[in-house]
């Protein structure tokens, strides 16, 4: 966690604690000073940024606060992103962004949930952080903002390969209502409704022919705008000098890491975040295990997949690739002594523990240039 000129405010110097609970139509503030313990909120209307800072002024006078208190405030990652946080460095205030899932609730009877009392656990929660609990909640890292706009451009990628796979499969669907589960969808597709039959051997329904051209125009749109974004991904790693392009580059020289695996690794993770040590990187991936021990009982419940679903989908299928593509590597040795002789099940929990061994080596490559000399590099 980087550390702040806040950190080292004094205890002579006022501290106001702000959390924020945001929601597509309002937002409630929620307020606190050390020794006192009154808690004022307020509700303001969502993304009203002038409204906002006027009830920080506010919270400032109800609870004495000076001219110079310092605002240290929090609020969940979600909808908003990151641009509020980034609103409140600019002004002033210590902020955090922290993951919802981190904080812990009472499971033992049923909850009570209103804005109100979810502004108040917040702040409960921000005051503990900054009185020495570090742990009680995840803070998360926010991206650069040059980051943050060039990654939308795999995920809409993403967003297009479902689209496409779902138009696909309806044209496939409409056609095995006819009998014609195996046509190829591509671009003689139109061609081949003109010459396939029904089972009596006359001509498919008109109606049905041109839902499918419909469908069939859709999905070509699709697939442009798809050729579209990858080319200009390929053209911002070739023409970028950004520290996260020449990431991208770097791990497209290793064989068997194509250029999506390389663009999400890197704008994801390996592009821009700094880690301490391995168990940082496994846990960011949500690669990282779950022991279970209490007693004698003692038992593995898996990856706990509480991290980026996007880098750990692409390094379990990398780690497929990796055994045929770098075959000797002392990965691939170490995962053919293990589970060679293992069964489907067994290699499939292999593949995972694979996955978190091949990142923790692609972070070494690309933070200080180690990796196993056995590993096949491309000749670019």
């Amino acid at each position: 966690m980087t550390a702040t000129l806040r950190d080292q405010a004094t205890t002579a110097t006022e501290v106001m604690y702000m959390a924020l609970e945001l929601s597509g139509s309002k937002w409630r503030a929620a307020f606190a000073t050390p020794g006192d313990e009154r808690t004022p909120q307020w509700s303001i209307a969502a993304g009203d940024l002038a409204a906002l800072a006027r009830t920080v002024e506010r919270a400032k006078a109800k609870l004495g606060g000076a001219a110079g208190t310092v605002v240290r405030s929090v609020y969940e990652a979600g909808r908003d992103g990151f641009w509020l946080h980034r609103w409140l460095q600019a002004q002033g205030v210590d902020n955090r962004v922290i993951d919802a899932g981190s904080i812990e609730v009472n499971t033992a009877r049923k909850r009570r949930k209103t804005d109100r009392l979810d502004a108040r656990l917040l702040l409960r929660k921000l005051i503990a952080f900054w009185g020495g609990d570090r742990r009680v909640f995840s803070v998360v890292e926010v991206p650069p903002q040059e980051v943050e706009a060039v990654r939308r451009l795999e995920r809409e990628r993403e967003r297009l390969v479902g689209e496409s796979t779902g138009h696909t499969n309806r044209i496939r669907s409409l056609l095995a209502l006819e009998g014609h589960a195996r046509v190829a969808v591509d671009r003689h597709l139109r061609e081949r409704l003109a010459e396939l039959r029904r089972w009596d051997g006359t001509a498919l329904p008109r109606c049905l022919i041109e839902e499918i051209e419909r469908e069939f125009a859709r999905l070509e749109q699709v697939r442009e705008q798809r050729r579209s974004v990858e080319a200009e991904q390929q053209r911002l790693v070739e023409a970028g000098d950004e520290e996260v392009m020449q990431v991208v580059r770097t791990l497209e020289r290793v064989k068997g890491v194509g250029p999506g695996s390389a663009w999400i690794l890197s704008l994801e993770m390996l592009g821009w975040r700094r880690f301490a040590n391995r168990k940082q990187v496994a846990a960011l991936a949500g690669l990282a295990p779950t022991p279970h021990a209490s007693g004698s009982s003692e038992r593995e419940q898996g990856i706990d997949k509480h991290g980026n679903r996007r880098v750990r989908a692409v390094m379990v299928e990398l780690a497929w690739r990796w055994l045929r593509w770098q075959p000797h590597s002392e990965l691939s040795q170490w995962f053919r002594r293990r589970y060679g002789g293992a069964s489907r099940r067994q290699r499939r929990i292999g593949i995972v523990a694979l996955a978190r061994r091949l990142l923790v080596a692609l972070w070494r490559y690309v933070a200080r240039g180690e990796l196993d000399p056995d590993v096949v590099l491309s000749a670019g």
